[in-house]
């Protein structure tokens, strides 16, 4: 399988610059490999989609920063986007389909629901509706025992 139109969806975890290292592998060697990381910034329905939220469009500045910057250095070029949405699966969705990616790769860092692993509402409505492959990156915990 060739991959050389990567989209990292990145949420502020752990997980992200894992992901996106994962990606940089992915396209090592490969001259057309382009990687987009995008972070996508849920608006309540109470305010207009378009809302001015200045703290978390500085947040996710910062964020989108601190991802790309390792890529960047190992010499990858991302395009990275904020994007403001109802719901973050959708949004993720629509930009694989805009930006035409062959993969979507998705970090995801454990958190627990009711005492169990859970992987929230954005994955599996990406993996059921996703229009290329998805790959799971789960990030370990840091006090799981390494086998």
């Amino acid at each position: 399988m060739e991959f050389n139109r990567i989209l990292v969806p990145v949420a502020g975890t752990k997980a992200d610059e894992a992901a996106m290292e994962l990606a940089c592998c992915l396209s090592r060697g490969k001259k057309q490999a382009e990687i987009f990381a995008v972070h996508v910034i849920p608006v309540d329905r109470s305010l207009p989609i378009d809302a001015e939220i200045g703290n978390a469009i500085d947040k996710a500045e910062d964020l989108l920063e601190q991802v790309t910057s390792e890529a960047e250095h190992q010499g990858y070029d991302v395009d990275s986007d904020i994007l403001q949405a109802r719901e973050v699966g959708p949004a993720v969705i629509e930009e694989a389909v805009s930006k035409k990616a062959d993969l979507i790769l998705i970090g995801v860092f454990y958190k627990k629901q009711y005492g169990q692993f859970c992987l929230g509402d954005v994955v599996p409505y990406v993996l059921k509706n996703a229009p290329c492959p998805v790959l799971v990156y789960h990030h370990p915990q840091e006090d799981q025992p390494k086998a």
